[in-house]
This record gives C-alpha cells, sequence and structure tokens, in this order.
C-alpha cells in the first residue's frame, strides 16, 4: 500500500510530470492508495481556497482513496519518532510525524519529495 503524502497529491494536481507518471505506474498495478486524515486536510485547503474545476477534481480523486484515520496510539508513536529524530539532532515537523506514524501502522510506503521523511527511522520513503 502507498500512503501518499500531500506534496504527492498538490503536484499531481498541478500537472507535474513525474507524479502523474508515478500514478499511471500505480494505477497500472494496481496499487492499494490511501491518504493519511492530516494529508486529506492539507491537501484539500488549497483545493477549497480556488473551488469550482479544481475542487471538483480534488474531491473526486480522494474519493478514490483509503483515508488512514490518527487515533491516541499513532499520535503516540508519533512523538516517539519525533523524540528519535530530536535525540540524532534531526527535528521533523508535527504532521509529517504524524503521517509517518500512521504509515508505519498501515506498513505503507510513503509517496512524496518530502525529504524531512527520509529522517525518520524504520519509514518505507518513495520518490518520484
Amino acid at each position: 500500500m502507498y500512503c501518499l503524502d500531500s506534496t504527492f497529491c498538490i503536484d499531481l494536481a498541478n500537472g507535474v510530470p513525474g507524479a502523474i507518471d508515478k500514478a499511471r505506474e500505480l494505477d497500472r498495478r494496481n496499487e492499494r492508495l490511501a491518504i493519511a486524515a492530516p494529508d486529506l486536510t492539507e491537501f484539500l485547503v488549497g483545493a477549497f481556497a480556488q473551488g469550482g474545476k479544481r475542487l471538483a477534481r480534488a474531491l473526486e480523486f480522494v474519493s478514490q482513496l483509503e483515508v488512514l484515520d490518527v487515533t491516541e496510539p499513532l499520535a503516540v508513536d508519533a512523538a516517539r519518532l519525533g523524540g528519535e529524530c530530536a535525540r540524532r539532532g534531526s527535528s521533523v515537523g508535527n504532521l509529517d510525524l504524524i503521517v509517518a506514524a500512521v504509515a508505519k501502522h498501515h506498513r505503507a510506503t510513503i509517496l512524496t519529495t518530502d525529504s524531512d521523511f527520509s529522517r525518520i527511522p524504520g519509514i518505507a520513503v518513495e520518490t518520484y
């Protein structure tokens, strides 16, 4: 399963060739696609701000994704990951920590161009 980061969703909506190619590849392979609830919010904020066709396309796209919720144990795991990163001298934003914990729990690969994820131990990350 792939957990789509908001960077991928935004790039896909903006027609970035690498994101389009990756989406086609995942579709051909019938990969299971999901998005963590916080990334869903982050992606849709821009779509709601623009409205119209952009919003309609974004809502259609996310309706095809499995939304992965954040639970208390996952929030605690995100904090543990953040503490581990801090001990190593590398801070990572809270949203990325939450997404990483959700993806880790579901054994999903995070699809992103955000280099912060590469600093989080034990997380599968793929770029495009």
